[in-house]
């Protein structure tokens, strides 16, 4: 009888406990018990894995015999092509002032008043910050609404620019612009005229595991203590940062800028933009710039600049001249101390991808999304994941590249490309 009763008990609390986790699954899945948790959850799991497998220390190397086989075509089609990058794109635009282009002094300072201050959500810095820049306008959401348009899935860790920008398109009434190559002057001008600008830069410290990309609106300067005033959703409004530390850490992503307009004044904006109001021209100066920082930087700072040199090309559709500035920015990232490689490169530039595809080096667009998404705490990049199934389709494995894309989909409920990457196969989404 006292056998019976322990076995009762026990079975009894074995079902309790099953019941208390089943409840406790359920609680978890609430939003409001996700948005004060997962972060946390997402945090501890990151510490233990980068602890075990340092992501510093894992490079991507390019398959030599890819690029040999991939340059020998090139020669072949194209006998006057050189072997190795040359500096700037192939033709530069001839740019001719005119009376009307001499620009107007700006003032020393200036601040602007009437963005509304908003700190992130877990992984949600972008949707923050286009809420914030959006307030200057007039516009009265927040980061929510912004978030399930470009992020369905919260654990997403990354919202590229192209998808704010549409953002702003589709939601608001209000126009949106992105361009590459600008510089402080530009950055200056534009909130001398009433523009608050958003820009892509690089982030370190404040308890976080190396390097990571970022965005913050830039709200104001001041000629006499060189610095610019930011409005950042993770450290703090009004946070004053340096004229160096934006021009160092901005160039990371190829000095991209995003400026929210008003329909009625796009023509003011234009204006004010000069020749990069032109997104073809935008990406022949900034393959220019990144050429001209090869030579001018050393160590990292070079990497980035053989790398926004890539992603320029892409732009342009040079694809092979594309390919090579990866290969040497790919080349010295190997030779950059482990603790100093910006190894979550990919989670938001995919430039390398476009880049290696269209070239025929389908195994290195393979292996450069395996490496990237094995380092991850939590692999869920849909954009490495459609590359790695273009690959495999064109490696001859359709049963891995559907994989892919159906994992691509998990993670980005309704992301464009691979839905229709999916119908084309004759494959319901």
């Amino acid at each position: 009888m006292a056998i019976r009763k322990r076995l009762t008990g026990l079975a009894l609390g074995v079902a309790g406990l099953a019941v208390i986790g089943l409840l406790a699954g359920f609680t978890y899945q609430l939003p409001f018990v996700q948005e004060r948790l997962a972060w946390r959850v997402s945090e501890l799991r990151a510490r233990i894995k980068y602890a075990l497998s340092p992501p510093g220390e894992a490079v991507f190397t390019p398959n030599p015999t890819l690029v040999a086989m991939v340059q020998l075509t090139v020669n072949a089609l194209t006998p006057t092509a050189t072997t190795t990058p040359t500096p700037g794109p192939t033709t530069i635009p001839t740019l001719t002032a005119t009376p009307t282009d001499v620009p107007t002094p700006i003032p020393a300072s200036v601040q602007l008043k009437g963005v509304r201050h908003e700190y992130q959500k877990w992984n949600n810095c972008g949707p923050a910050t286009l809420g914030m820049a959006l307030s200057f306008w007039g516009w009265e959401g927040d980061q929510r609404p912004i978030a399930a348009y470009v992020k369905p899935n919260p654990r997403d860790k990354n919202v590229m620019p192209y998808e704010l920008e549409g953002f702003v398109e589709a939601e608001t009434g209000l126009r949106a612009l992105v361009r590459v190559g600008g510089d402080l002057n530009l950055l200056k001008t534009l909130i001398a005229e009433g523009y608050p600008v958003t820009i892509e830069k690089g982030f370190e410290g404040a308890g976080f595991d190396g390097w990571m990309g970022h965005y913050e609106v830039l709200t104001g300067y001041d000629d006499g203590r060189s610095r610019f005033t930011a409005q950042d959703s993770y450290i703090m409004p009004d946070l004053p940062v340096s004229y160096r530390d934006v021009e160092i850490y901005w160039r990371n992503f190829n000095y991209t800028f995003l400026v929210i307009y008003p329909p009625d004044r796009e023509t003011e904006l234009l204006s004010i933009l000069g020749p990069l109001a032109d997104e073809e021209t935008s990406n022949q100066l900034a393959a220019q710039k990144a050429s001209d920082e090869i030579y001018a930087t050393t160590d990292r700072d070079q990497f980035f600049a053989w790398f926004n040199r890539g992603s320029s090309l892409v732009s342009l559709r040079d694809y092979q001249g594309a390919a090579q500035a990866y290969d040497a920015a790919f080349k010295l990232y190997a030779s950059l101390e482990p603790a100093t490689r910006p190894w979550r490169m990919l989670w938001y530039q995919t430039g390398p991808y476009f880049a290696y595809y269209y070239s025929g080096r389908y195994l290195d667009v393979l292996n450069l999304a395996t490496q990237t998404l094995s380092i991850m705490d939590e692999p869920n990049l849909e954009e490495s994941y459609y590359w790695r199934a273009l690959a495999r389709l064109a490696l001859g494995d359709t049963d891995g590249a559907v994989t892919d894309l159906r994992t691509s989909l998990d993670y980005h409920p309704g992301f464009a490309p691979t839905t229709a990457q999916l119908q084309s196969m004759g494959l319901a989404p």
